[in-house]
């Protein structure tokens, strides 16, 4: 785990950062999401916001072209599902560099200056699968940049979950990597080493309050001068970041890389799903890291600017949930690209949002007026519309937690409706449950969203079929949100 001690889990979920000190704030750029931003509107939205460096989760040929002569450098991701191929492959490897690097870095003057090779891989929920897989797919891609005549412009990493260190006591100086994977973890290290690459990690102090009911609050933030302070041989930690981050300082140091330079990879804070989970502690905390960046503090074993990737840009609503409903929720910014609370980036500026969104009509998908609650069809429909769309707005201490059990069913009818493009066989649910509406029935935080234009969502929902011939997909979830909410 990644540093705990005195119940103080801090577990990582998911974020990075470029080549030295002071050389700017990054994002991650996700595209798990059903109408995602045209790429060229996002590389503005990052321009307009200073955004210096972007980490991506793989290589989309479309963004990278988008990026070209942008000025932004880019961190290119290779998914898991790739490890075993280019662990197996030096042509693989090769090919994936050529088509991926080389030919954007050439032909579209992208400035590719990081490779991520995998993301998370050692996490528990892998089973080990790519423990094995993991060097030989750094070393073979390695082998390709160096083959390309890129290694000295771009380097390899890997963004690694806080998970892959631990403390035995409360201490960060008791910091050392996980025994499970200790050799590997030396191993990786000296390879990162060896060719002047960063170690990236992913440090999530959301995550702590989210898996102990009983974590200080004010340690999960930067500005609470916590009473759970740690005082470590006189260095004081104040929050949980810090104290994770320099876990790791000490643990590349006992095992003689504690020169080793680090990319903080993900870190962030989500705004809803969780009753963590919301703008004005997301603003709290991104603003209060944002103003140490800003400041040029760092952490008491590497009091230089911490290099890092605000996770995350946009909003996902097609992530997977299994980590919990926040998952969803992770950007600074909407799904279209609105900006969901001030956040100062550099010392004046607040975000500003997307440019040139285009928009569907102003009409919703709600439950009719003549339709009962006690209808039969209630429970599955609402099941079933949540199961393809997003209702992770919807329950306790969410943003759309004081809807009642009409508002329940209406908001997980219209956002089924709005996935599917408006499509009229999207808002017929059976027995006349559902009608179309051109009256805005957002309450309060609780916002019923009309999707961006996406002219290849509608050919994909009628491929997947509507409301009309659904089969009950049963969610205890939505169901006890639809019949205990009044």
């Amino acid at each position: 785990m990644g540093w705990q001690s005195m119940g103080l889990v801090v577990v990582v979920l998911h974020m990075a950062l470029l080549i030295g000190p002071g050389s700017g704030i990054g994002a991650n750029w996700g595209t798990q999401a059903t109408h995602p931003l045209p790429p060229s509107i996002v590389v503005k939205m990052l321009k307009d916001n200073g955004f210096e460096k972007v980490k991506l989760f793989d290589a989309d040929a479309n963004i990278l072209k988008a990026l070209s002569k942008s000025g932004i450098q880019v961190m290119v991701g290779i998914p898991n599902d790739m490890l075993l191929s280019l662990a197996n492959s030096e042509q693989a490897a090769q090919n994936w560099v050529a088509q991926n690097v080389s030919a954007h870095v050439s032909s579209n003057a992208v400035d590719i200056r990081y490779v991520a090779v995998g993301n998370e891989p050692f996490l528990a929920a892998y089973n080990g699968t790519y423990i094995g897989l993991l060097l030989p797919a750094l070393q073979n891609v390695q082998s390709a940049l160096v083959k390309a005549g890129l290694a000295t412009q771009v380097k390899v990493t890997v963004p690694l979950n806080a998970d892959v260190y631990q403390s035995s006591s409360n201490l960060p100086s008791d910091g050392d990597f996980r025994s499970d994977i200790h050799q590997l973890m030396v191993q990786i290290v000296q390879f990162l080493n060896d060719n002047g690459s960063p170690f990236t990690i992913n440090i999530y102090p959301f995550i702590s309050l989210y898996n102990d009911p009983n974590f200080p609050t004010d340690f999960a933030f930067f500005d609470g001068g916590s009473s759970s302070a740690i005082n470590d041989g006189g260095r004081i930690y104040d929050n949980v970041f810090d104290a994770n981050h320099d876990t790791l300082v000490w643990a590349l140091q006992k095992n003689g890389y504690g020169n080793l330079s680090i990319i903080v990879g993900e870190i962030g804070w989500p705004t809803d799903g969780d009753k963590n989970a919301n703008p004005k502690s997301a603003q709290r905390f991104n603003q209060g890291f944002m103003s140490r960046v800003t400041a040029g503090k760092g952490t008491p074993m590497r009091p230089s600017p911490v290099d890092a990737y605000l996770f995350s840009l946009i909003d996902e609503d097609a992530k997977s949930i299994q980590p919990g409903n926040f998952e969803r929720h992770w950007g600074l910014f909407y799904f279209d690209g609105t900006p969901k609370y001030p956040l100062r980036l550099t010392s004046s500026n607040d975000l500003v949002p997307a440019k040139d969104v285009q928009y569907q009509a102003k009409k919703w998908c709600v439950m009719s007026p003549m339709a009962s609650l006690d209808d039969p069809q209630v429970g599955p429909s609402v099941s079933y519309a949540c199961s393809h769309a997003d209702c992770t707005s919807l329950g306790f201490a969410t943003s759309c937690a004081n809807l009642d059990a009409r508002g329940n069913i209406s908001y997980a009818f219209n956002d089924y409706y709005q996935i599917f493009d408006q499509l009229d066989s999207a808002c017929m649910f059976p027995n006349n449950l559902s009608v179309v509406t051109n009256t805005d029935p957002s309450s309060g935080d609780c916002k019923f969203r009309i999707m961006i234009h996406n002219p290849r969502a509608a050919a994909v929902g009628a491929a997947q079929g509507t409301a009309t011939s659904f089969t009950p997909h049963v969610i205890v979830f939505f169901s006890l949100i639809v019949f205990t909410l009044t």
